[in-house]
């Protein structure tokens, strides 16, 4: 089998994916709490990451079984909640990192299987 066909490749080119949409998420809200110049600037940079996070989640799509590749979808809450944290400075409560932990889990078993 080749490197490129392996499950691990598959679990970084989507770990990617949606890296890039937790991103692409937060540079759209920095975007519209910028009603400045960089208002365009910050939506621009987001649209561009998300299409790149979305033509990554195409090529892992067209190679892999639906129901495997989806189940990193939520990865991309994952992402967006710990870039809000650090960098928005949002709250999180203790019942919602409750619920990032059980995706996170269940996003390495649908991974493992």
């Amino acid at each position: 089998m080749k490197e490129r066909d392996s499950k691990a490749f598959f679990v970084v080119v989507l770990s990617v994916s949606t890296l890039l949409g937790g991103l692409g998420q937060f540079l759209f809200k920095e975007g519209l709490v910028n009603h400045g110049l960089t208002f365009a600037f910050y939506l621009a940079i987001g649209l561009a990451v998300y299409a790149i996070s979305t033509l990554l989640y195409f090529y892992a799509l067209s190679r892999r079984s639906l129901s495997w590749a989806y189940g990193f979808g939520g990865m991309s809450y994952i992402f967006a909640s710990v870039l809000a944290f650090l960098l928005l400075d949002e709250s999180i409560s203790p019942l919602r990192w409750l619920g990032i932990v059980v995706i996170a889990v269940g996003t390495a078993v649908i991974g493992l299987s």
